[in-house]
């Protein structure tokens, strides 16, 4: 868990990448042929494939988090924010906030709980005990950003919550592939992407960097087995979910069936992962260049964009085998 932790703990909102991008660095630095950066602060790390065909994949994986910025601290020090990305309002309130600097507070609401469905992240506030204006201005200031404060814990089955682990449990993952997988047959440029957060920024980028022949965008899919959501197809323990559509891409058939058979081939638990809303870094990448055929393994997880998001490390073990293999053949 020691590197899951490293990634989770570390600060990384969306625009404002530069601590997550060192501790991703830190621990691939050893098992890459070469490490690029980009001007919207991608890193793609490249193994080099021994393969007499090989071909140039991209696994994409994206490392911005969620988060608040402030907007203006009003006369008793309370501070009024700005969603960076997509903010679930009711899953927030009385959590905790902290900023870039360190600075931790409390996310509250300013309306009667009933508007709380809304999800107007205007209405809420963050408390940081400040006694008043210039008092919280010796801590923060507006266009300060800050993330949810929630540190990796253990429950019980193998299942794990924290907070970014929307998508730090994907970069976890390409990283174990990345450290297993020495001697892939392929070309590989694992690149953790910044900006999903904002509207696939960082892959619509990278993409046109790296220039692949195939991708794979790993990322979290919402698992349908709480009381309120049902609806769909992947839930917690089900294992590796492999993506056939969401709104932003249907992903190529020809993957999706090579990523099933390796999955029966290897006694690798899989499910399908469809949804009706969503997105992600495969949609940017599968219209890119001249187009790109782009599949995608996704982690089920319980309460996606809230401060305590829920995986089952059996199913992140199902993705890294999955991932692993497929990479590894020839495509």
């Amino acid at each position: 868990m020691e590197i899951l932790k490293k990634l989770t703990d570390a600060f990384g909102v969306s625009g404002r990448e530069d601590e997550i991008n060192a501790v991703i660095t830190g621990l691939v630095k050893d098992y890459a042929d070469e490490i690029k950066y980009d001007g919207i602060d991608n890193v793609i790390a490249v193994k080099k494939g021994n393969g007499k065909d090989k071909k140039k994949i991209m696994v994409s994986a994206h490392k911005d988090e969620i988060g608040f910025m402030i907007m203006s601290i009003d006369s008793d020090g309370y501070i009024n924010l700005r969603p960076i990305g997509g903010i679930p309002v009711s899953l927030s309130i009385g959590n905790r906030i902290i900023f870039k600097n360190g600075t931790v507070g409390v996310l509250s609401f300013k309306k009667d709980s009933e508007n709380i469905k809304n999800n107007n992240v205007g209405d809420m506030f963050a408390d940081i005990g400040a006694k008043n204006k210039e008092d919280a201005l010796n801590y923060v200031k507006p266009g300060d950003v800050g993330s949810y404060y929630g540190p990796l814990c253990e429950l019980k089955n193998d299942r794990v919550i924290a907070k970014a682990l929307d998508n730090r449990i994907g970069c976890y993952i390409a990283i174990k592939t990345m450290m297993e997988n020495t001697k892939p047959y392929n070309d590989i440029y694992y690149v953790f992407t910044s900006q999903e957060e904002l509207g696939l920024k960082g892959a619509t980028v990278a993409s046109r960097v790296v220039k692949p022949n195939i991708a794979v965008a790993v990322d979290v899919t919402s698992s349908f087995d709480t009381p309120v959501t049902k609806e769909g197809n992947s839930v917690l323990g089900g294992g590796a979910a492999i993506k056939i559509m969401d709104r932003s891409v249907i992903c190529d058939e020809k993957l999706i069936s090579i990523m099933q058979e390796l999955c029966k081939k290897s006694e690798i638990a899989y499910q399908s992962d469809i949804l009706a809303a969503g997105g992600t870094d495969a949609g940017a990448i599968y219209t890119s260049n001249e187009g790109v055929r782009t599949g995608g393994i996704s982690i089920p997880m319980r309460y996606v964009h809230g401060p305590v998001g829920m995986v089952d490390m059996n199913d992140v073990k199902a993705c890294i085998s999955l991932l692993k293999g497929f990479i590894g053949q020839k495509i």
